[in-house]
């Protein structure tokens, strides 16, 4: 009875098919991309009447998120874990931060939360991709 040889460990990375996105995989960012523009005019209105200029802004602010996260939807998986995780950790430090700027707070206080923020999104992310390797 003959057994099998035993195989080397695979060294490569399964990269994930990037080609094509789902809805829901695009669904994601819009709906993210919606609540933060909109957040976002309601930050920059000051309480104050709502205007073509807030309208256009929030719109701005969303549409950027969104095409953001989209980016790293497609580009993230292509990454090393490392990279991916960190990418994911400075845009949620850089969108949040920005928010955090428009409620005027000084800007050491806006830098230091979103670098917090930032780091803690890193390691999350970090983590998730570390245990779910191929």
């Amino acid at each position: 009875m003959a057994h099998a040889a035993p195989t080397a460990p695979r060294r490569h990375r399964h990269l994930a098919d990037t080609t094509h996105m789902s809805k829901s995989a695009l669904a994601r960012p819009l709906l993210l991309g919606l609540v933060y523009g909109v957040y976002a005019a309601f930050m920059k209105r000051q309480m104050g009447p709502v205007d073509a200029g807030n309208v256009f802004y929030g719109i701005l602010c969303g549409a950027i998120f969104a095409a953001c996260m989209v980016a790293l939807a497609r580009i993230g998986p292509r990454l090393k874990r490392e990279l991916h995780a960190t990418a994911y950790g400075a845009f949620a430090g850089i969108a949040f931060g920005y928010l955090y700027s428009l409620a005027d707070h000084s800007i050491l206080r806006a830098v230091g939360l979103a670098l917090a923020v930032g780091a803690g999104v890193g390691l999350a992310a970090f983590y998730r991709y570390y245990t779910r390797e191929d």
